[in-house]
C-alpha cells in the first residue's frame, strides 16, 4: 500500500465554492422560455416527513422513487 500524499493542512479545512460560467446570450434564455411555454416541464415530487428521512433513502437505493424525493418538516 502507498503512502497517502501530503498536502497543505490549510486545504483541508478552508471553505471552498463552486462557480460556474455560462456562455448563453439573452436571446438563448429568450428561447428557451418560448420552448417551455409550448412544452411544460412537468416536475414529480415524493414528500416525506423529515422523521421518515431513512425511508426516503431506502426508497431511493431501491430506485423507488420516481422524480424527486423532497424532505419537509411538520
Amino acid at each position: 500500500m502507498s503512502d497517502i500524499p501530503s498536502f497543505p493542512y490549510k486545504l483541508l479545512w478552508q471553505e471552498r465554492g463552486v462557480r460556474s460560467v455560462a456562455n448563453l446570450t439573452v436571446a438563448d434564455g429568450h428561447g428557451f422560455f418560448e420552448q417551455i411555454s409550448i412544452s411544460p416541464v412537468q416536475t414529480r415530487t415524493e414528500l416525506f416527513p423529515l422523521a421518515e428521512a431513512d425511508l426516503a433513502l431506502q426508497a431511493l437505493r431501491e430506485g423507488k422513487i420516481h422524480g424527486a424525493a423532497v424532505l419537509y418538516m411538520e
